[in-house]
């Protein structure tokens, strides 16, 4: 009887040591857009670097739109 209760002690604590463990929820809001250098130069006078949602940071001019074809 005492071989069988010591082994259940042994697997209760085992399942223990298993389950036991941090848990790290997801945050609940989106997080803000971290500003990115431009990894090149910019198309020419009048484009700005902004963050697109898509496509991330990119070259934007207020009457040509987005560099490169971005929508």
């Amino acid at each position: 009887m005492k071989k069988t209760r010591l082994v259940a002690l042994a697997a209760a604590s085992a399942l223990m040591a298993l389950t036991s463990g941090c848990v790290v929820a997801p945050p609940r809001h989106a997080a803000a857009a971290v500003y990115v250098a431009p990894t090149y130069a910019s198309p020419g006078p009048g484009w700005t670097w902004e963050f697109h949602a898509r496509y991330g940071w990119g070259w934007h001019h207020p009457h040509y739109g987005w560099h490169r074809g971005w929508y």
